[in-house]
């Protein structure tokens, strides 16, 4: 499977919304995946992102395949699975496609390209395409693992103008996308009126995640201009959350 990347442009060309169901290793077992990758695949899933802020277990690989297998089995055509690492460890040559992150809100460079640096020998081992990304984590009323982890300090929820001014420099040094994060397991959704903003004002795709607890979540990130809206612990945390109406 490959331009997953041009997908995503030729989507927002024609104004298709995707969605993403995130998978953290450290939160599966592999013993239920029959269920959850059938549950994925009833959902309205375009894409399924794997990663976590810390990934602990060593089963990334045996996670894809396992996810390949059932997709397989269940008769589906295999969604893509995109990469979205805490570092270079969370890396597998068994995925389509990797979001080369950049943690363009904080200023540690651990985020910004040490780990990037450290993860270009394993890459250049791979066939996976890579897709740049300027990740900006966006403050949700409570410290988050990305936060925690990566020892940076969150962009100001209320500072849109800023938010917009930090993806248009994403855009500016040649990020094929935005991701606007609120973190795992937020209290509180990326704000809509920021969306707008920073989708208004950038030309390449929109990631929106963190937060989203209902259907109208993403529907809202939907309309304030997301391109793609990303669903981890909601859906972690019941696995029936696309059958529920609002």
């Amino acid at each position: 499977m490959t331009n997953i990347y041009n997908a995503i442009l030729q989507a927002k060309t024609e104004n298709r919304k995707l969605l993403a169901i995130l998978l953290d290793p450290d939160k599966i077992d592999l013993n239920k995946m029959d269920y959850l990758i059938q549950k994925i695949y009833q959902s309205p899933a375009t894409h399924i992102f794997i990663g976590g802020s810390q990934v602990q277990n060593n089963i990334l690989d045996e996670l894809i395949l396992t996810i390949r297998q059932n997709s397989t089995l269940i008769g589906q055509d295999a969604l893509p699975i995109v990469l979205f690492p805490g570092n270079p460890s969370q890396i597998s040559a068994n995925a389509d496609a990797i979001l080369f992150l950049s943690l363009i809100s904080g200023r540690n460079s651990d985020y910004l390209i040490t780990h990037q640096i450290n993860a270009v020998p394993i890459l250049k081992k791979t066939q996976l395409e890579i897709i740049s990304t300027g990740y900006l984590l966006i403050e949700s009323g409570d410290e988050t693992a990305v936060a925690r982890v990566s020892n940076t300090k969150p962009l100001d929820r209320n500072n849109s103008d800023y938010v917009m001014h930090t993806a248009q420099a994403g855009e500016m040094l040649g990020h094929k996308l935005i991701y606007l994060e609120a973190g795992s397991g937020a209290k509180q959704a990326i704000p809509i009126e920021m969306i707008k903003k920073v989708s208004n004002n950038i030309e390449i795709p929109l990631i929106v995640g963190g937060g989203i607890i209902d259907l109208q979540g993403i529907q809202n990130a939907y309309e304030a201009g997301a391109d793609l809206v990303v669903i981890g612990t909601a859906f972690e945390n019941d696995p029936d959350f696309f059958n529920h109406s609002n």
